[in-house]
């Protein structure tokens, strides 16, 4: 145990002289230290409440004969940055928080940890964290929050973006608009759809590093408290069997995880937090790997922003468990992988039942023979981008239509807002890749303001930036290479006509070799001089979206 080289002997009487500042006792410091990460802060809505979740973890390690150790992580609220410079360092703190619980563990020597995340890049950064670190860990996140209500139905965070572009096309009022504002967020917790906080917590289940239900219990439910009990208790399970991450997350549970990425229809962002946890585990993670899975996964669940269900909904239906039993059905997964359950996955779904068909639908039934997300390859991204088709209506499955182009999220706003796009186009937005951005901003923004001016059925959007989990409409992202390192997103023209073919996984910038090459003797690439600080070494070091805009490569 780590405690026999920090705190046993005559060597570590100054450390043990510092633990008995923390006011720590000897019989403490005989026990297994257990690091609790949490992430709780007072800006983040999903991260509010995580000094109850703590507290919790806390009586469970005690009550399991450890001794708890709290110390925090930061996280972004993507919600809160969405739309302005704050969005570029959204997806760059995810490697901070990695970075950050490395040196706060080794520093000072943990036998476990309990994982406490809840939003966006908090809950890869953390799952990096334990692949690297390697020492027993449970995962436990804050909660979805309740679905809104509106008109007697119910809504989530997209819903109010796309609100802000029904105002600006004259559909609704400003009394209206306010009453969106007021009723669309109504408790803490993950925002309530299948965007890229719930997309993560889910998959940290299939992965295996997180209890049944950590991806759906609302967080405003007892149940939640009751979890994060059992995720401290657990962990000394785990300390006492040796059972750690890599026993864990082996490269058959990164498929696993892919498989039920496509069947439940999970944010796009999960191609790039995948490939990034793989990397950490020394695993291969190619992106055609997504449209092999996708081939023979069918897709079960619709929820927001594909459609009305919420992560209430799919809790009450059973959870990421009702999904893998349907998928254990169909023979697609190994349930032979170990869990932080100390069981195999087969183990864990013995009993589990699909409470509800019309929420997670069975085989038979499914939305679509194929999973949610696409890789599409062509000309435009040799290197692939990737779009959540379970989101995509189907006229839009297949589109041709001529670019508007534009080298920032807001330059693409501001055309929306000024009428300028119109049916048929296909929005192109550039500059905002992992290097070029830099960051990789998010942009709910653009694609909200298309839906909400009822244009998300007749434009597409491209960019080497991302799109939110809770963006809908063929909205593609990730083209790789990004403009910066000079792919050919940098030499579209306005007028260029891009054909878009999502079921054969095809793009194509219908322009002549010819022509390309007189543009890029032309074309000077814009590259930022006026960045400073992380986002300025993060510009230097960051990967390729398709390598999950990565800075450390192993």
């Amino acid at each position: 145990m780590i405690k026999d080289t920090i705190v046993d002997g005559f060597q570590n009487a100054p450390h043990r002289s510092l633990y008995h500042a923390l006011g720590m006792t000897k019989e403490e410091m005989d026990r297994p230290l257990i690091g609790i990460v949490s992430s709780f802060n007072e800006i983040v809505p999903g991260h509010i409440h995580l000094d109850k979740i703590a507290e919790a973890v806390k009586l469970g390690v005690a009550m399991a004969g450890g001794t708890p150790i709290v110390f925090p992580a930061i996280t972004v609220c993507d919600g809160i940055a969405m739309g302005h410079r704050g969005m570029k360092y959204s997806l760059v703190t995810r490697d901070l928080i990695a970075d950050s619980t490395e040196a706060m563990v080794l520093a000072h020597g943990f036998d476990g940890l309990v994982m406490i995340p809840n939003c966006d890049k908090n809950v890869p950064g953390l799952l990096m964290a334990a692949a690297r670190l390697n020492i027993p860990t449970v995962f436990v996140s804050g909660g979805p929050m309740l679905a809104g209500r509106m008109h007697g139905n119910k809504t989530s965070l997209s819903s109010m973006f796309e609100a802000v572009g029904a105002y600006t096309a004259g559909k609704i009022d400003e009394k209206e608009l306010t009453e969106w504002e007021e009723n669309t967020c109504p408790t803490c917790g993950s925002c309530s759809g299948m965007y890229t906080a719930n997309s993560m917590n889910c998959l940290t289940e299939v992965l295996g590093m997180g209890l049944r239900g950590n991806g759906t219990i609302p967080a405003v439910y007892s149940q939640r408290i009751e979890l994060a009990k059992h995720a401290g208790m657990q962990i000394m399970e785990l300390v006492r069997k040796d059972i750690k991450p890599r026993d864990i997350m082996t490269p058959a549970a990164i498929r696993n995880a892919l498989i039920a990425d496509m069947a439940i229809g999970c944010s796009t962002n999960s191609m790039l937090h995948l490939p990034a946890i793989a990397n950490e585990l020394g695993i291969e993670f190619n992106l055609d790997m997504a449209n092999e899975v996708s081939e023979r996964t069918p897709n079960l669940c619709h929820l927001a922003p594909a459609g009305h269900t919420y992560m209430e909904d799919l809790n009450a239906a059973g959870g990421v468990y009702a999904v893998l039993k349907e998928l254990e059905k169909l023979n697609l997964i190994d349930t032979s992988v170990m869990t932080c359950t100390g069981k195999t996955l087969k183990e864990n779904l013995e009993g589990v039942v699909n409470r509800d068909e019309n929420v997670v639908r069975t085989a038979e039934t499914a939305f679509s023979k194929t999973g949610g997300i696409a890789v599409l390859r062509g000309n435009l991204a040799p290197d692939g981008c990737v779009v959540k088709r379970s989101a995509v209506a189907p006229e839009m499955l297949v589109h041709k239509g001529p670019a508007k182009v534009f080298d920032s999220e807001e330059e693409c706003i501001a055309a929306i807002y000024g009428g300028k796009i119109v049916s048929g186009d296909v929005v192109v937005i550039r500059y905002e890749g992992p290097a070029g951005g830099p960051g990789m901003r998010e942009m709910l923004s653009p694609t909200s303001a298309i839906a909400g001016m009822g244009l998300d059925k007749e434009v597409a959007l491209i960019t080497d930036g991302r799109f939110s989990g809770a963006t809908r409409g063929a909205s593609i992202g990730h083209v790789s290479p990004e403009a910066v390192r000079g792919g050919l997103i940098a030499y579209v023209q306005d007028g260029d006509i891009i054909s878009i073919n999502i079921p054969e996984y095809k793009i194509e910038l219908l322009v002549s070799d010819e022509e390309l090459a007189k543009r890029k003797e032309t074309t000077v690439i814009k590259e930022k001089t006026d960045i400073k600080g992380y986002l300025r070494r993060y510009a230097k070091m960051a990967k390729s979206a398709d390598k999950g805009a990565i800075i450390n490569e192993f």
